[in-house]
């Protein structure tokens, strides 16, 4: 037989394991509450660390871009100023061999003046043997004399182009003229010819109009004659 007692005990064990269960649920929450702390905790750590870590990083990245800027600016300087010494080395140099060109004008001039000098004695002799005061007015008045000369060459040249273009503006109509001549007279023989020609034929045809007048001057007469004899007849 069942003991009816049976049920009664398995229910008192299934409560007993309910409250078992609750309980282990019960600290099963409480550990999961306490987690959540834990967690909840760790996060709002997380969320200010990574605040933190954000704030930080904006402040490195605005340190590197002024530190960038400020390395951009510093080559930007560097190169300028690599620039404005090759330049000022580049000007020196320049100058250098301006000024080195200059002595070898100057010596060369030097030179000159040296190998010169002598026709400086000689315009100042001059001077004291003309009506010139000083050797600039005979310098002057030499530079005259070759500009009238040049001016003289010029002119004659000129009218040498002028003489030449005239020449053979001349030679062209002469040519021209003589072409119309040759013309002219190539027509004539063709025309002499023609008179020539008909000259020739005019002998037969006055011949042959000789002939018609004397062949109508008796027909003419024969005319008469009949108009005469017709008329004695109907007389």
């Amino acid at each position: 037989e069942e003991d009816p007692m049976s049920p009664f005990i398995r229910l008192q064990e299934k409560k007993k394991q309910a409250r078992l269960m609750q309980k282990a649920l019960e600290v099963k929450e409480e550990a999961f509450r306490e987690r959540m702390k834990v967690i909840t905790c760790r996060w709002r750590d997380l969320h200010a660390k990574e605040a933190q870590l954000k704030t930080y990083m904006e402040k490195s990245g605005r340190i590197l871009k002024e530190n960038d800027k400020m390395r951009i600016q510093a080559l930007k300087k560097a190169s300028k100023e690599r620039e404005r010494k090759m330049q000022k080395e580049s000007e020196l140099l320049r100058a250098k061999r301006e000024l080195e060109a200059l002595r070898n004008k100057h010596q060369k001039l030097c030179n000159k003046v040296q190998k010169y000098s002598i026709f400086n004695k000689y315009l100042e002799d001059v001077v004291k043997i003309s009506h010139f005061e000083e050797i600039q007015e005979v310098i002057w008045r030499y530079k005259t004399l070759v500009r009238t000369h040049k001016d003289l060459l010029q002119s004659q040249q000129g009218h040498k182009e002028m003489s030449e273009q005239a020449k053979m503006l001349l030679d062209q109509y002469t040519a021209e003229k003589e072409a119309e001549i040759l013309q002219y007279e190539n027509e004539l023989v063709q025309l002499q010819l023609r008179f020539d020609q008909a000259q020739s034929e005019v002998l037969p045809w006055e011949t042959c109009w000789a002939d018609i007048q004397n062949t109508t001057a008796k027909k003419t007469l024969k005319l008469a004659t009949i108009k005469m004899a017709i008329l004695n007849l109907f007389q």
